[in-house]
């Protein structure tokens, strides 16, 4: 019978956040696959737990995740993590857990921290519909791309960003979304130099070409305004009779299809349409 992967979230900063479960399932397991084992350990030492270690990272995620996979075939159980937040949230863990699907392998996500969640919660943007798109491309073209998709999306966006593509990045966002777009930048979450700023992706591109960039940041930007359409008018109908009765259609018939379309009374329509 084959192994359980546990999906374990380790703090993304402070180490008092990890939970009681969590570090029991670390305790628990057979051994652990870290995205860096120079940082698991120091999460380990932090909880007193001695556990083998199988380094998966992104660089490795074939070669290392195969040795995995045999390995959970074989009973063993297994807690990924990666060296902060949620594994397989734009991580390489994602291709393991599509993997252990497939082989029927038994996959166990325990909550825990997340720096998207986290950022969201506090950046005073709108929570209830949101979109996340992870890092953006390092290059410039295929970062542009996936940006001008986004032109006319109406939820928040949440992207992560390193400290040294931050100027760049923030640039393109304004240009492409507008530099009055409100941005919530989150920078060191849950750290001892947290920092929550709310500006414009204008005053943000400024601020971070004055003040060199320092730490992960988390980037919640607003949606684009949705536009309301405009309540068809008469005069809206009138034309589109008009232009059915062009195409063949008989007055009586062109008003009823106009009026059915449009959402306008039918005698008004008929009204004007005789008057004209």
């Amino acid at each position: 019978m084959a192994g359980t992967l546990y999906l374990v979230p380790t703090p993304i900063g402070n180490l008092g956040d990890i939970s009681g479960r969590a570090a029991e399932t670390l305790a628990c397991v057979d051994f652990i696959a870290a995205e860096d084992t120079r940082v698991t350990v120091k999460l380990l030492n932090h909880l007193g737990i001695k556990k083998p270690m199988a380094s998966y990272h992104r660089h490795s995620a074939q070669a290392s995740g195969q040795a995995i996979l045999n390995r959970l075939q074989d009973g063993e159980s297994c807690a990924l993590v990666t060296d902060a937040g949620t594994p397989a949230i734009s991580d390489p863990g994602e291709e393991l857990v599509a993997r252990c699907a497939a082989l029927d392998i038994p996959v166990c996500a325990i909550p825990g921290p997340c720096a998207l969640v986290t950022a969201l919660a506090v950046s005073g943007q709108p929570t209830g519909r949101f979109t996340f798109e992870g890092f953006l491309a390092m290059n410039k073209k295929n970062r542009r791309a996936h940006l001008d998709s986004l032109r006319g999306e109406a939820r928040t966006m949440i992207f992560y960003e390193a400290p040294h593509k931050l100027v760049a990045t923030l640039q393109d966002l304004a240009e492409v979304l507008g530099a009055e777009r409100p941005v919530t930048l989150c920078r060191e979450l849950t750290k001892l130099h947290e920092e929550i700023r709310r500006t414009t992706l204008g005053e943000a591109a400024v601020w971070y070409q004055e003040n060199a960039p320092k730490g992960e940041f988390v980037l919640v930007i607003r949606g684009a305004e949705s536009v309301e359409a405009e309540e068809p008018t008469l005069e809206d109908g009138l034309t589109l009779v008009n232009k059915l009765r062009e195409e063949g259609l008989s007055l009586r018939d062109a008003v009823r299809q106009a009026a059915k379309e449009l959402g306008l009374s039918r005698n008004q329509l008929y009204d004007l349409a005789v008057d004209s």
